[in-house]
């Protein structure tokens, strides 16, 4: 582990130094990258630079406990020897999660889609509630959110709804939200008091640049059609709602949610990029025989991750064995504790796995 932290280090003060080159800086393309690669560096070597420092510190004090001569001053160095251990021990741990191989997607953008399951209109209506519940989170932790295309019901939910996530890290937030999530509440359309169980199923793909994705325009089909739903006089009388079939898969996209059919067409192919790469991405993690597809859980959207239980004010994540007392927090957009630990049963499973 040192000499991996002592490589980082050197590559570190390499990146430094090169970033104070003017002819460096008159390239925007190559400042980009090394910006972003000294950026992901630096959180490790500064937690390196805090243990050697932690180590000098408890190699002094050592020193001192058993050289001195005042039997006073030898206790004060033995108990400030026993104090730096205590600190350097749960740095270690952070500088092994540290080193962990990192997820290459973890910086994308993603595109998060939503569809109600089993439960009908109920099911629509807590689509609903998911939505408000991540736009939430994405704005109280700093990413943009922008409505991709939506099916919208009578009483206000969504058959489904697709939407963006913009901002460094995105995808690290949000990775482990697909699957299947059970809602257990009394339905605004029961009136007697029952509860019901619903489903409503998630994916979260990141974004893909052109380059990466490459789609033949002679593999596109291209419908243009009038908006549906509510929106005012333009939405109704302009065809700018976009459909893009892709004719070797049959993947189909949709979006409406701007004027232009221009843009729409735009974010109907960001779209469409994100679900050809997620089946790339599928086809090789099953090509690799005895390496797990994902840390917690499998990604897989036909999962049971989560149930919200209204009535207890419970949510469970079934992946981690996780209980939380304060669903009203988390559909407000408090979402860190949950998101938090599964990041850390992810780093503990990987670091397990590397012993």
């Amino acid at each position: 582990m040192i000499d991996t932290l002592k490589a980082l280090e050197a590559r570190y003060l390499e990146l430094e130094a090169k970033s104070a080159d003017p002819q460096l800086l008159s390239n925007g393309q190559a400042a980009a990258s090394l910006m972003k690669e000294y950026k992901l560096l630096e959180p490790t070597v500064m937690l390196y630079r805090r243990w050697q420092q932690l180590q000098k510190e408890c190699e002094e004090a050592k020193l001192l406990a058993e050289t001195e001569s005042d039997k006073e001053l030898a206790a004060l160095a033995e108990q400030e020897w026993k104090e730096c251990r205590a600190a350097i021990l749960p740095l270690e741990e952070d500088l092994r999660r540290a080193l962990l191989p990192r997820d290459p997607n973890d910086d994308r953008n993603v595109i998060v889609e939503i569809r109600a399951g089993a439960g009908g209109e109920e099911a629509a209506l807590f689509a609903a509630v998911l939505y408000r519940m991540y736009t939430m989170y994405a704005e109280n932790a700093g990413f943009r959110t922008s409505r991709m295309g939506a099916n919208e019901t009578e009483l206000g939910g969504f058959r489904e709804i697709s939407f963006s996530v913009e901002g460094e890290g995105a995808y690290s937030r949000f990775k482990f939200e697909s699957g299947v999530h059970r809602v257990q509440r009394v339905p605004v359309t029961e009136s007697q008091g029952r509860i019901q169980t619903s489903t409503v199923t998630i994916a979260v793909l990141p974004e893909v640049e052109d380059v990466e994705i490459d789609i033949a325009p002679s593999d596109i089909k291209m419908e243009s059609c009038k908006s549906s739903g509510a929106g005012g006089q333009h939405i109704n009388k302009t065809e700018s709602a976009v459909r893009l079939t892709h004719i070797p898969t049959g993947i189909v996209v949709e979006c409406q949610e701007e004027r232009s059919q221009f843009k729409n067409r735009d974010k109907a192919m960001k779209m469409l990029r994100a679900r050809l790469y997620d089946i790339k991405q599928r086809e090789q993690n099953e090509q690799v025989a005895g390496e797990r597809r994902a840390q917690v859980g499998t990604g897989d959207r036909s999962e049971r991750i989560r149930t919200y239980n209204y009535p207890q004010n419970r949510v469970t994540d079934h992946r981690i064995g996780l209980t939380l007392y304060h669903l009203d927090k988390m559909l407000n957009g408090d979402l860190d504790e949950m998101i938090d630990a599964l990041l850390t049963a992810d780093a503990a499973e990987k670091m397990k796995k590397d012993e």
